[in-house]
């Protein structure tokens, strides 16, 4: 290939490890628009990858390319980046023009990347594209310590002293016995970063002063469902979420009570059948668990 001559690299990366305890990394290089041969090398470098790369299909392949995801989707309970990223890709698609106008959404290994150093620069000049400054909401699925949560930029174009669109951001953990807080800071300095890339005058005291607000949302059962709650919990904010959010009237909709295990269910099979990828594997058990303060 000559110098200077660019393609599309996207690659399936699995890190070595059961499923149950690893992170089956997707480094969707499609989503970040184009990328040289040289940046997709040091992608793959980095993981130190262990098994075998299965590559994307070009969009005249995409049926090779779904019975692949089948497949990994078939033999995993837990899903992994590629399962995740292929389901909201969809949900995403069937929300209306008028919600995805307001609303927008960063790839769900943006924050993956972004805490690991070569690759910080390049997911801010990602973001950048996305001009989360003029959106209401901005969706952030992050995995983290092998579990997904939905982190919610919410008014971020807007003033700490507005008195009816306040800057804020939310975090939705299905599993907040695990101190969902233990991201914050690397929560904030991605924030911050954004900021900086924008050029924006803000400075690391106003990023400290954005309230974090952890609502007391369903939770799970087990150690496999935060794919699924997150996708879940992503659906039913966006048809929910208030056209100004006011910390005042924190929480809203978002308790303990939210929805019912049914409807968990009921979202993972419609979703399961509109991507033509069945979720029956995947339906909850049990009830909620809800976590209940000690006395």
């Amino acid at each position: 290939m000559r110098k200077g001559k660019r393609k599309l690299v996207p690659e399936i990366i699995s890190i070595d490890g059961d499923t149950s305890a690893s992170e089956n990394v997707v480094v969707s290089l499609s989503a970040c628009k184009r990328t040289g041969e040289q940046e997709a090398e040091d992608l793959r470098r980095s993981f130190a990858l262990t098994r075998t790369l299965t590559p994307f299909f070009p969009r005249g392949q995409r049926s090779k390319r779904r019975a692949n995801i089948k497949y990994a989707i078939s033999k995993q309970k837990k899903l992994d980046s590629g399962a995740f990223g292929c389901h909201f890709e969809k949900l995403w698609g069937s929300f209306s023009e008028d919600k995805r106008t307001s609303f927008t959404y960063l790839d769900c290994l943006w924050f993956y990347l972004y805490r690991r150093q070569p690759y910080k620069a390049k997911v801010l000049t990602w973001i950048k594209k996305k001009h989360i400054f003029s959106k209401k909401y901005v969706l952030v699925p992050i995995i983290c310590w092998h579990h997904w949560s939905l982190l919610i930029f919410c008014h971020f174009g807007e003033s700490l002293q507005s008195k009816t669109r306040t800057p804020c951001m939310l975090l939705l953990d299905s599993l907040q016995m695990g101190n969902p807080r233990q991201v914050e800071p690397d929560i904030r300095k991605f924030v911050l970063d954004i900021y900086k890339a924008e050029g924006r005058p803000e400075n690391e005291d106003f990023i400290h002063r954005i309230p974090l607000l952890v609502p007391k949302v369903p939770q799970q059962t087990n150690n496999e469902e935060c794919g699924r709650f997150v996708l879940y919990f992503s659906k039913l904010f966006v048809e929910g979420a208030p056209e100004d959010f006011r910390v005042e009237d924190y929480p809203y909709f978002m308790n303990e009570n939210w929805f019912t295990p049914k409807g968990l269910e009921s979202f993972c099979e419609k979703l399961g059948t509109l991507n033509g990828l069945p979720l029956k594997a995947w339906r909850t058990s049990g009830r909620l668990g809800i976590l209940k303060k000690k006395t």
